[in-house]
């Protein structure tokens, strides 16, 4: 059965700026990937042009068919997390196994919570 997951340590999906995010990648395929890496980033979505801020990536080398990887980020002081009408910010992690991949949607803010921007009137 082939499989491929992110999991966070203690299953954390919240965090505040500068804050280590933690924890392990695995998979199980019936032949290793050529390649495995895994991404922290952000993205813009809404009305007008998207955007998107890569922090860091960690190129898994010699993966494996079924292969385990831990790894350690470092958040930034910015930008955080907010929904709003008009435009969202999402941070990610995304895991890469060649051409498959799987992404699991993070908040960063000071509060630990998504940021709601009310109506601008």
């Amino acid at each position: 059965m082939e499989e491929l997951t992110i999991q966070l340590d203690d299953g954390q999906t919240a965090f505040i700026p500068g804050q280590t995010i933690r924890g392990q990648v695995r998979w199980s395929r019936l032949a290793p990937p050529k390649k495995a890496r895994l991404s922290l980033f952000w993205y813009t979505q809404g009305k007008g042009d998207e955007d998107k801020g890569l922090v860091e990536r960690i190129q898994f080398e010699t993966p494996q068919a079924i292969d385990k990887r831990t790894f350690e980020f470092r958040l930034p002081v910015g930008p955080y997390s907010f929904s709003g009408r008009l435009i969202s910010l999402t941070w990610a992690l995304e895991v890469h196994l060649d051409k498959e991949f799987i992404r699991n949607e993070i908040t960063v803010s000071p509060s630990g919570h998504e940021i709601l921007l009310g109506e601008v009137r």
